[in-house]
């Protein structure tokens, strides 16, 4: 949360790397010069991934993209036909659902 604090009362998860912020900037900056920011982008970055999650969830995207296209490229052989999964179990199709059961 905003304040700092959770939602159980104790500190957020990304406190931790706040306070890394806090340091990197109380480190590398004074009143007159500020030009060691620069320094604390990597910090930063940790922080704001810990917030908004956004590369995690650019890496996922990334995952699924290549798992649905390599089973695009390598589609089952043997896998059912939709017809033959709708009659599976209903009465008076008895063969059909031999015949997929049989594979």
């Amino acid at each position: 949360m905003s304040s700092g604090f959770g939602l159980n009362g104790g500190p957020s998860r990304c406190f931790p790397f706040w306070q890394e912020v806090l340091a990197c900037y109380v480190v590398n900056t004074n009143s007159e010069d500020d030009s060691g920011k620069r320094k604390c982008t990597p910090v930063l970055e940790d922080y704001y991934e810990c917030l908004h999650h956004k590369k995690e969830a650019t890496r996922v995207r990334a995952l699924q993209r290549a798992y649905r296209k390599a089973e695009a490229a390598n589609p089952r052989d043997d896998a059912p036909k939709a017809g033959a999964i709708r009659n599976l179990g209903l009465l008076g199709q008895d063969e059909d659902t031999k015949a997929v059961l049989s594979k």
